[in-house]
């Protein structure tokens, strides 16, 4: 069992690539936990072309974070209120970047506080920089040949350029 004493939260998604964006959100809620499990679903909510295998995501996402010691990535199958309740965690960080974002995000974390009523989702804004910033829109510009450098670390790039033989 988990350090009562120690707050967890889980920072869910899919994360294909991990963005910059995705990277503040996470370094900014390390100011609200003591632990971060940045938690990649094998089972995506919205309909998405994948680039990465959730095997690849995670293995970037540690490799992005690797000297952070309060973050953990792993994979998760199945419900999220399952999935926080067998890490011991009561917190769920999820990213708001537009208005367009509110309703599906407060449904789900309604949801989740019926199934789980101890579990509580923040929601955080990205700073401005990656406000119109998406993995799906990261992924197209880069499926089309564009320059996605800005928005992904430099391992996620090569990773990118690797998968897409460029």
């Amino acid at each position: 069992m988990s350090d009562p004493s120690v707050r967890v939260a889980v920072y869910p998604g899919s994360f294909d690539p991990i963005t910059r964006g995705h990277e503040d959100l996470v370094y900014r809620s390390l100011r609200l936990t003591d632990r971060l499990i940045v938690a990649v679903a094998h089972t995506a909510t919205q309909k998405k072309s994948a680039l990465f295998s959730v095997e690849d995501r995670v293995e970037l996402i540690r490799s992005v974070f690797a000297d952070e010691p309060r973050i953990e990535c792993t994979s998760f199958r199945g419900l999220l209120v399952d999935f926080c309740r067998q890490k011991g965690a009561d917190l769920v960080v999820r990213g708001l970047r537009a208005v367009s974002d509110f309703e599906y995000e407060f449904q789900m974390a309604q949801m989740n506080h019926e199934l789980s009523p101890g579990l509580e989702t923040v929601f955080l804004t990205p700073d401005v920089n990656y406000s119109f910033l998406s993995a799906s829109l990261v992924r197209e510009v880069a499926r089309l040949g564009g320059d996605v450098s800005a928005f992904v670390s430099p391992r996620v790039l090569a990773r990118m350029q690797e998968v897409l033989g460029r």
